[in-house]
């Protein structure tokens, strides 16, 4: 296997922006669009991706070469378009067909405000995306082509902030394009919701999933060495407030230096392999000590996808959520619904898992503890112990529906709990919108997964603007939210995905 480190952080990634005209205006109208389109280009400056200017495009050949050239340039994750004149549409038709990257049609022009005094026909011939774009929007659907549409001036913030969502999606897309999958073990026996078609993932969405023994981890944890695992305590005694049984000379060190030395080689193997997401399943552990509890909640917080009982759908939306929220203040994690709080008028959901949930859900410092685990077999295993800050959030479920993968995605306002004094792992209560009975009720018709990541670091018109991309259903529960409205939507996209699939 060969060195593959991982990368999270959106810097190395560009948007192209272009510009259509045509040579009808001549050349001293077509300096004029080039000058005014760098200027609109220079307005995006500061958003999350660098958006990178292209020359002015006027004929087919041009356009064809474009689309060509992204399409095969590894660092463009996407386009913005604008037509600053009037480029006749059957000029894009073999361009826009060929294009394979994510399309922003930016409805825009150079100027906010009409200088109505003196507005003339050579203005109007230079400053007509009016028209220009409506030309454009009409070949873009008329060849089916999915693409996200912002409309106003770039110096407004509004105009900044959803082209930034469309960035931020559109890195969520490559790095699923690009995401390769550890599986150690298979999913957890007879459990429906984590099963999926993984040809199809790999066809539909880019990820390669695949399976590798157990034993191939544990060589790689029996390999680390004692230097090494006193290095990465050292590393845990300055990030974490360490009980004093699992300090230096405590009575239960060295099960901190097991749960290290399962992550050093959970590291190897992930960087080795140039693996972005990982699952285990605590019915497969081999000859590992313990379930891996610590190692996956700092590999998560550093980026890492992850999910349980071998549930790969999770362990994709965990990246792809970190990958979206880079340079965010909050996280993604693996999440699962385990408990509610039926309480008229307190309704809240305790969400949890075994060990694995990431310490990136909260700002506080969290405490490294060792307790018993019921199932597995193994001897008691280190984590994590924290509550997920309050504030907005979102849980996110990929559910197999056969046909095709659902995405179902509840906002979600993550609160401060009373204190939970026996529940030793990393945790988070929230109050799902628009209240538990209805989204539970929706969620349930969806066939949503139990298992979800959680990300307080994008919102739902972020996960929005990855599902428009990547061509998959999604289904949202908010505070416009209503049972009846919800469960008609499921019927309609019934047969929508249908008719969409052909024969």
């Amino acid at each position: 296997m060969s060195q593959t480190a991982l990368t999270t952080s959106l810097d190395g990634y560009e948007v192209w922006f272009v510009t259509g005209s045509q040579s009808l205006y001549g050349e001293e109208t077509l300096r004029q669009v080039a000058e005014q389109s760098q200027a609109v280009a220079a307005g995006l400056a500061g958003l999350p991706v660098r958006v990178v200017w292209k020359p002015v495009l006027i004929d087919t050949e041009g356009i064809r070469r474009f689309a060509l050239e992204a399409n095969a340039d590894d660092r463009v994750i996407g386009v913005i378009a604008w037509m600053h004149t009037f480029s006749p549409a059957k000029m894009w038709i073999t361009g826009l067909d060929g294009l394979r990257k994510p399309l922003l049609h930016l409805h825009t022009q150079a100027n906010v405000e009409l200088p109505w005094s003196t507005i003339d026909m050579d203005f109007m011939n230079l400053n007509q995306a009016a028209h220009g774009d409506r030309e454009f929007g009409y070949i873009q659907t008329r060849l089916g082509v999915a693409r996200k549409t912002v409309v106003g001036h770039v110096s407004n913030p509004e105009v900044g902030r959803q082209i930034a969502d469309w960035q931020r999606a559109a890195a969520g897309w490559q790095a699923a394009r690009t995401l390769k999958v550890a599986r150690f073990g298979d999913n957890m026996r007879y459990v429906a919701v984590t099963e999926g078609d993984k040809t199809e993932a790999e066809l539909n969405l880019g990820v390669q999933v695949n399976t590798w023994g157990v034993t191939e981890l544990v060589e790689r944890v029996e390999a680390a060495t004692a230097a090494e695992i006193d290095a990465l305590i050292q590393e845990y005694l300055a990030c974490y407030d360490v009980v004093p049984e699992l300090l230096p000379g405590g009575e239960r060190h060295q099960s901190l230096r097991d749960g290290a030395a399962i992550e050093l080689g959970l590291r190897s193997f992930l960087t080795e392999g140039g693996f972005a997401a990982f699952t285990d399943t605590f019915e497969d552990l081999g000859g590992l000590k313990q379930l891996p509890g610590l190692a996956v909640q700092r590999l998560m917080a550093e980026g890492y996808g992850f999910g349980a009982e071998g549930d790969w759908k999770t362990a994709v939306l965990v990246r792809i959520a970190n990958v979206m929220g880079s340079g965010l203040p909050g996280g993604a994690s693996l999440m699962e619904d385990y408990t509610y709080n039926l309480v008229p008028g307190q309704e809240v959901i305790l969400g949890a898992h075994m060990l694995e949930v990431s310490p990136a859900l909260t700002s506080q410092k969290p405490r490294l503890e060792i307790h018993p685990l019921g199932i597995g077999g193994k001897q008691d295993p280190v984590r994590l112990v924290f509550t997920a800050d309050p504030g907005p959030a979102l849980v996110v479920a990929m559910s197999d529906m056969r046909d095709r993968f659902r995405l179902v995605a509840n906002v979600v306002e993550n609160v401060t709990p009373p204190d939970l004094p026996k529940l030793p792992v990393g945790r988070a209560v929230w109050k799902p919108a628009p209240d538990l009975a209805t989204s539970a009720t929706c969620w349930l018709s969806a066939g949503a997964a139990h298992h979800t990541v959680m990300t307080t670091a994008v919102g739902i018109d972020v996960v929005r603007d990855f599902a428009a991309i990547a061509g998959i259903e999604l289904l949202e529960i908010d505070q416009a939210t209503t049972v009846a409205g919800f469960q008609r939507e499921l019927r309609w996209n019934q047969v929508y995905y249908r008719l969409a699939r052909g024969l």
